[in-house]
């Protein structure tokens, strides 16, 4: 539906506190439905609106936020269009600036009948990233097909149950990569995060376990702090049980590329068909050398790259991002 904020009610045409609600409801922003054939420019387009609109849309937002709406007598109404008008503002500041949204991942592969998975992102407040939703994690989750049947084809068949063994994932945000694993794998996968992340973590597996078992996998999940033994969940004291360790976008710290090698190192099967399926965006030089300084960290403790590639994905974290997408690594370790 198209939208003319001419048309909308005006501050100074003082309406009423039910006809600017029902403006600023309109004004919603919805999150984009992510699919694999979804090109980065229709998905910008329906994530935000022109350059123009989005001018005068932040306008009159502003025009309610500092109006004192006087001719409103009820105060609890006044602060419920404040409210409304800051959180529609918000929603066109790039991801950080959203509140708690919930949005639809298509997924398919060779193996798989199309499904979704269900994700809710709460607020992003301090240093919690976790709670969002990374364009690599998608763009890892719609290569696991290929990635079965070519790098992991040793341990994985595509199409059968793979449950001899378990999937552990290192990071898991959301759970978005994950699910995905189990429900395209046919297999058990294990989430894992912080304690603080794991709360939204659970809700989005219970959310999602229907659809993942209906397709022939198994969902489990636990807090597990790299680089520690205390306040991990039980089943993690038992060292080297997982033979596929998958992690997506898990660099964004100096101390990171050590804390999860060790991790890798801690958790990963010593058999020599073990595998960690690793994917980290090259969004610029830090993170570049934090991927070299990764490597080195792995090939210390004995993993080794097996094999490297780049593929180009994308992100809604900063609306002005530009078009061209982000490159992001992947390799594939094993022991030596």
């Amino acid at each position: 539906m198209s939208i003319s904020i001419a048309d909308l009610p005006q501050v100074w045409q003082k309406p009423t506190s039910g006809e600017l609600l029902a403006s600023l409801k309109l004004l919603k922003v919805d999150p984009p439905i992510w699919g694999p054939h979804t090109s980065r420019n229709i998905i910008l387009e329906t994530f935000q609106n022109a350059a123009q609109f989005r001018r005068e849309v932040a306008t009159y937002l502003s025009s309610i936020i500092m109006s004192d709406l006087g001719w409103i007598q009820d105060d609890d109404e006044k602060e419920a269009l404040w409210d409304e008008a800051s959180r529609r503002l918000a929603e066109r500041c790039g991801r950080a600036g959203m509140g708690e949204i919930t949005r639809r991942w298509p997924l398919e592969s060779q193996a798989s009948t199309p499904f979704e998975l269900i994700i809710r992102e709460p607020p992003i407040t301090g240093d919690c990233l976790g709670f969002k939703t990374w364009g690599s994690s998608y763009l890892l989750a719609q290569s696991l097909g290929k990635i079965a049947g070519d790098s992991l084809s040793h341990v994985l068949q595509l199409g059968h149950p793979n449950q001899s063994f378990d999937v552990l994932e290192l990071g898991s945000g959301t759970g978005l990569l994950g699910m995905a694993a189990a429900a395209i794998w046919q297999a058990n996968v294990v989430l894992t995060d912080l304690p603080d992340i794991v709360t939204n973590l659970a809700y989005n597996v219970e959310i999602n376990r229907p659809t993942v078992e209906a397709l022939g996998g198994r969902i489990d999940l636990g807090a597990l702090i790299w680089g520690s033994d205390e306040g991990n969940a039980e089943r993690f004291a038992r060292k080297n049980q997982f033979k596929i360790v998958l992690a997506a976008d898990p660099l964004y710290d100096d101390d990171h590329p050590e804390l999860l090698s060790s991790a890798i190192h801690a958790q990963l099967m010593e058999d020599a068909d073990a595998r960690a399926v690793i994917m980290v965006p090259q969004r610029d030089l830090t993170t570049r050398k934090l991927v070299a300084k990764f490597v080195m960290a792995m090939e210390a403790s004995g993993l080794t790259v097996l094999e490297k590639h780049t593929l180009v994905g994308q992100d809604d974290w900063d609306e002005d991002e530009e078009s061209t997408g982000i490159e992001c690594w992947w390799a594939v370790f094993g022991r030596r």
